[in-house]
């Protein structure tokens, strides 16, 4: 007889069990929908007459300068070649009919915050894109070329700037209860990623940054997006031909603005959302050892090519 009510406490225990398994897989999937299908792009307009993109001239960084731009955004391009940073801004200006604004500094020197502050002076930013950043080499730690203090720059770059850009952007934002935050991160953040240890330390941190600054100025009326896509057919990436899997720039950025306000992480688009929910729900040694494996082919890909902290940059 003791034994009915342990099996009836059982039953119930797994019930709750599979109910709670089955609701998750329902939320998982809903969310799914409604931030990869059902998303259109936010009234711009709305936060700010302008959008500042960091590292806007080539790949990704560019193609937010345009879509942007599209949609109607005047657009301050700040990236580190003159040259380049005004061929895009006369460029955007001319095709889409917007104000454009040139601000050319090396975000690897940490005394250009006091310029670009000036430069940025009566403009009402309405979103900022935190996309400048630089790739290491694909090679374990101790291998990575550290001459002209390459390290510091990829720490410089992709974790420094993106602070100091928010702090110089954030007030504004907060003072009139209204702002979009985009910042750049990687597929490479979500997992230890052997081979890219600097680089995928520094894309967790962005992801873990911007949920944070998430959770603290979304009563404010700021959202925060952690931007998380893989492989994008980008001179970065030196993958020139894009596919399901890798796709081009301008695909990845159009996707990932209309999931801005419905989820804190976005892939950006279906595949690299479907590529993601596979790293997070795989055991972490499995994906990292799955990870090592490709980047160890790519590294024979690319042997015998200019190093990427040569040749691999979003600056």
């Amino acid at each position: 007889m003791a034994l009915f009510p342990e099996c009836a406490c059982f039953q119930i225990f797994a019930q709750v069990v599979f109910a709670c398994i089955f609701l998750n897989f329902l939320w998982g999937c809903w969310n799914f929908i409604y931030v990869y299908f059902m998303g259109t792009y936010p009234d711009f307009h709305k936060y700010g007459k302008w959008s500042v993109v960091t590292g806007g001239t080539d790949g990704i960084g560019l193609a937010f300068v345009n879509k942007l731009a599209a949609l109607g955004q005047n657009i301050v391009v700040i990236s580190r070649n003159p040259e380049k940073v005004e061929k895009v801004a006369l460029e955007v200006s001319e095709k889409y009919k917007v104000k454009t604004k040139q601000i050319a500094v090396d975000f690897g020197h940490g005394d250009i915050y006091p310029k670009i502050a000036k430069e940025l002076e009566d403009i009402d930013v309405g979103t900022l894109v935190n996309n400048v950043g630089v790739a290491q080499d694909i090679v374990k730690f101790l291998k990575i070329v550290d001459h002209g203090g390459n390290l510091e720059n990829i720490l410089t770059v992709n974790a420094e700037s993106l602070v100091k850009m928010t702090r110089l952007i954030l007030p504004g934002m907060i003072k009139k209860r209204k702002g979009i935050v985009v910042n750049m991160g990687s597929g490479s953040g979500i997992c230890p990623t052997p081979l890219l240890s600097v680089y995928s330390s520094t894309k967790k941190f962005v992801d873990c940054f911007s949920k944070c600054m998430h959770s603290e100025y979304a009563d404010k009326g700021i959202i925060t997006l952690s931007f998380m896509p893989w492989f994008v057919a980008t001179k970065m990436s030196e993958i020139s031909q894009p596919n399901f899997l890798v796709p081009c720039p301008e695909h990845v950025v159009s996707s990932a603005l209309k999931t801005i306000g419905r989820c804190r992480r976005s892939y950006g688009c279906i595949s690299h959302f479907l590529q993601g929910k596979l790293c997070e729900d795989l055991p972490e040694s499995f994906v990292s050892w799955i990870l090592r494996h490709i980047l160890s082919r790519a590294r024979e890909h690319v042997r015998g090519k200019p190093t990427v902290s040569q040749a691999r940059s979003q600056q």
